[in-house]
């Protein structure tokens, strides 16, 4: 809990740093600023499952969702079971999101139910590193196994900064038809649409009702003006709070941060944890 409210970061990155590009170092180096989030790894680059545990429970943090990533044009692979022994510490802390590269993964429903078989509470499409359209005609295997198992898919929008990525399949525009053919199935919009996107990713939260906004990477002082042209309230109650931890000043600052905005408390308690509590099977909160 984090001053009363329950608090659920549904998008965080822990991942053996050996698997990772130097880009993704380099990134987290850059925006954790002073926060030490490698007090939590070992020196070996590996996490510690406790250390990570401790430093979450300090922030109030009640549910991480844990991405694992399938790019390896642009970060690398950081697979699912790395993640198994955070889960296994603290299952109820700690949660899965699975993770498919259809230039990887065959048949792509195959390799979702295996690792929605994990305990995934999601599935995660990365089309910026990965390098394809999430309107790939292969995804619909996916997002189908998604709809008729009730999980959300999360899917990175916007712009990225790594070396090897494709910005233009962050557009959030490319995902109409995905949620127009899966009317049952809720997209997440990691990010927001960041960048050139705000404004295509506020239309479709608000103009679907199975479109959610993850606030992953946007320090929330700001959100006022990259949603400028929309009523901050009634987009709010499609946001989901999601930090990219690590590459963030904090957890706990950032929900704080949300506070400064005046939304009314009970639209807070549903971006700190409501909406997810909502949309993730099973998060008990």
């Amino acid at each position: 809990m984090l001053d009363g409210m329950p608090l659920v970061d549904a998008h965080v990155h822990a991942p053996r740093l050996s698997t990772l590009k130097p880009a993704w170092r380099e990134w987290a180096v850059e925006f954790a600023g002073r926060y030490d989030w490698r007090a939590a790894y070992d020196d070996a680059g590996d996490p510690v499952p406790a250390a990570l545990d401790a430093l979450l429970e300090s922030e109030g943090v009640d549910r991480a969702l844990l991405f694992c990533e399938y790019s390896p044009r642009a970060t690398g692979i950081q697979p699912i079971e790395d993640n198994l022994p955070l889960v296994e510490h603290n299952p109820v802390r700690f949660r899965l999101v699975a993770s498919v590269n259809p230039h990887l993964h065959h048949p792509v429903a195959s390799e979702v139910e295996r690792q929605l078989s994990l305990g995934a509470v999601a599935l995660k499409i990365h089309p910026v590193h990965g390098g394809f359209s999430p309107s790939d005609k292969e995804l619909y295997a996916a997002y189908q196994v998604c709809a008729d198992r009730g999980v959300p898919v999360i899917v990175h929008t916007g712009s990225s900064t790594f070396p090897g990525a494709r910005a233009r399949f962050g557009d959030p525009s490319l995902l109409v038809d995905v949620v127009e053919d899966f009317p049952t199935l809720d997209v997440i919009l990691a990010h927001g649409g960041r960048g050139w996107w705000y404004d295509v990713a506020a239309f479709l939260a608000l103009a679907k009702p199975n479109v959610w906004l993850d606030l992953a990477g946007l320090p929330p002082r700001r959100l006022p003006e990259y949603y400028a042209r929309f009523d901050l309230e009634r987009l709010a109650a499609k946001w989901v709070f999601s930090t990219d931890w690590p590459g963030i000043p904090g957890v706990a600052r950032n929900a704080r941060a949300l506070t400064e905005l005046d939304l009314p408390e009970e639209l807070l308690r549903g971006v700190l944890g409501g909406n997810a509590a909502k949309l993730f099977p099973g998060l008990g909160i």
